[in-house]
């Protein structure tokens, strides 16, 4: 029961957060070639939402002692300051393609892949380097499930991504 309640809460509260907020708009390029102002806020706004989420979820889904609560979130707001700021490179890197993706180049396309696989190497080297301060803390099973938590957010959130950004154009 406590499985499907975990997964039904991940993609609700994921799904509402994101399917809202235009990550990428089209149109909006079109006519202004900068990011503007309301995407920038949305953006802003969605993240924020995000990482409070994000940790509520967690505490929803990992089971601590008082004791283990008492080492483990100091730990944990340790890795969402360091996950949230390969975030903003993300981010960046979002908006960069938005502005180039009526022009883009064969150049700034590996440009984009290059950095954007460094960037998810980033977020794994980052759970990798957590593990095993985790595990000081609470037991390698609630570090295991810490970690499967952390996982299924990151993919459902890069699904809510990957609907609203466009593949590349091929035909220019």
């Amino acid at each position: 029961m406590q499985k499907r309640s975990v997964v039904a809460v991940l993609t609700v509260v994921c799904g509402l957060l994101l399917a809202s907020v235009p990550l990428f708009a089209q149109a909006d390029q079109a006519a202004n070639p900068g990011v503007s102002p309301a995407i920038e806020t949305d953006i802003r706004l969605l993240r924020e939402d995000i990482r409070s989420e994000r940790k509520q979820l967690v505490a929803a889904n990992l089971p601590l002692t008082d004791t283990e609560a008492t080492k483990f979130w100091p730990i944990y707001d340790q890795y969402a300051a360091e996950a949230w700021k390969i975030g903003n490179a993300r981010v960046a890197l979002i908006k960069e393609y938005a502005l180039s993706y009526d022009t883009m180049t064969d150049a700034q396309a590996n440009e984009f892949m290059s950095r954007l696989t460094a960037i998810d190497g980033q977020f794994s080297a980052l759970l990798t380097k957590y593990v095993p301060l985790f595990e000081k803390v609470i037991s390698p099973k609630k570090t295991a499930r810490w970690y499967q938590i952390e996982r299924r957010l990151d993919v459902l959130i890069d699904v809510q991504f990957a609907e609203h950004i466009p593949m590349v154009d091929v035909s220019k």
